[in-house]
């Protein structure tokens, strides 16, 4: 039986979020700047990486004390071997009622079916612009939107839908697109969520000036393709959603910044080498590889995960809106995943 556990402000642990590996294909300048992530980098190496065996133990525990919705993350999942072996084995977890996967979509189109008859549900694709210089300056590859389109259309052939694509917009730098990406996907079936440049992490040299309030994007959309707003799909829901008025899909905005939403944050994320973050602007975890890699008992690891849990008061998004300014150093969104 489950045993619910909350936090110091009421707040259940429903949502877990895996990173499996560290590493991505990608150098995007809010997350993984190039001149600082370059060839001679160090990551993780295999032996500091979770097993899939490990994986699957902890978040057993994890849909115990009451997780429902498990995302696999990175770095770049689909980088990580045999990622299908994985996903097959958290698809058998009795209690978990959402599997999905976030992914930068370069390795999407060879691997969706395969994700997909492994028992992977959905997947949710990063990408921040369709115009080719635009992304090419967002990717820090000079790469160009076909893969991404590509892998977005194999995944939809699969099946692995409802499809959401993850829009990061930086004023001065992508605005400008983000009427094309939505005339692009309406009337899809495939949901747009657009999201405030964050302050995650330390290395992206985050501004205040460089956020496009979400308020501002609804009401740039809304001048061409009217919106309605539309209720949540569950309590927490990060996305707050808007249904296209002539019924042709909907979009959501996530306003982390401009409007936060802590108060009923459900979410816990892992990183690939063990570490339990209980905020994505967290600034230490707690280790939890070496509580399984101790053969503690299965008691001592509930334990380890829900006292950590109960003690919890994240509100980091909150308590940055007050100073408009961020506080203190957190970890890199690679190493959680977002």
């Amino acid at each position: 039986m489950n045993e619910l556990v909350t936090d110091q402000m009421k707040r259940p642990v429903q949502d877990l979020r895996i990173s499996v590996t560290d590493r991505c294909n990608l150098r995007c300048p809010y997350c993984m700047p190039a001149e600082i992530f370059g060839e001679r980098y160090e990551f993780l190496n295999r032996e500091e990486l979770l097993t899939f065996d490990e994986i699957e133990h902890i978040t057993n525990i994890f849909v115990k004390l009451g997780v429902t919705k498990v995302r696999l993350t990175g770095g770049e999942p689909l980088l990580r071997a045999n990622i299908g072996d994985l996903i097959t084995a958290l698809a058998n977890i009795k209690g978990i009622d959402d599997l999905t996967l976030t992914t930068n979509g370069f390795l999407l189109a060879q691997n969706a079916q395969a994700l997909k008859d492994a028992g992977l549900q959905r997947i949710t694709v990063s990408l921040d612009s369709l115009d080719d210089a635009t992304f090419a300056q967002m990717n820090g590859r000079e790469y160009t939107t076909t893969r991404v389109l590509e892998g977005i259309a194999a995944a939809e052939k699969a099946g692995l839908s409802p499809i959401k694509i993850n829009v990061v917009v930086q004023k001065g730098i992508n605005e400008h697109t983000i009427l094309d990406i939505a005339r692009h996907f309406k009337g899809t079936g495939h949901i747009v969520r657009f999201i405030e440049y964050m302050d995650v992490g330390n290395l992206n040299g985050w501004d205040l000036s460089q956020v496009m309030p979400s308020q501002e994007i609804i009401t740039l959309i809304n001048s061409e393709m009217p919106l309605e707003p539309d209720s949540p799909n569950y309590i927490g829901e990060v996305a707050k959603r808007y249904q296209y008025v002539d019924g042709t899909g909907e979009i959501g905005v996530i306003s982390s910044v401009s409007n936060p939403f802590c108060g009923d944050c459900s979410r816990v994320r892992l990183s690939a080498d063990g570490q339990m973050f209980t905020c994505l602007f967290a600034s230490r975890g707690t280790d939890l590889r070496a509580v399984i890699r101790d053969a503690s008992s299965e008691a001592s690891l509930i334990e380890k995960v829900a006292s950590t849990w109960r003690i919890r008061t994240d509100r980091y998004s909150e308590e940055r809106s007050s100073l408009t300014k961020p506080l203190e150093e957190k970890v890199e969104m690679y190493k959680i995943g977002g």
